[in-house]
């Protein structure tokens, strides 16, 4: 299979290679020995915020607490 790189460096894949991998929005690219390999990431958004909630020292009750305090209105919010 054959695939041609754009003016503007994009890359289109056969949609037979697509079709194997399944949904796939993002992959991770290196080069090896004049190869350009391309691995499907799934990225996990959640993952992603639970590890900068536990970097901050944050807690569920820091996070209720601050859900409750952004719902009341302006005029009876706490500082």
């Amino acid at each position: 299979m054959l695939a041609k790189i754009t003016a503007k460096n994009q890359l289109t894949l056969p949609k037979q290679v697509t079709n194997a991998l399944g949904e796939v929005e993002y992959f991770d690219v290196q080069t090896r020995d004049g190869q350009i390999i391309l691995t499907p990431v799934r990225i996990q958004r959640a993952d992603a915020v639970r590890t900068k909630l536990a970097e901050l020292d944050l807690t569920e009750q820091d996070i209720a607490d601050a859900v409750d305090w952004a719902r009341q209105s302006t005029g009876k919010r706490k500082k």
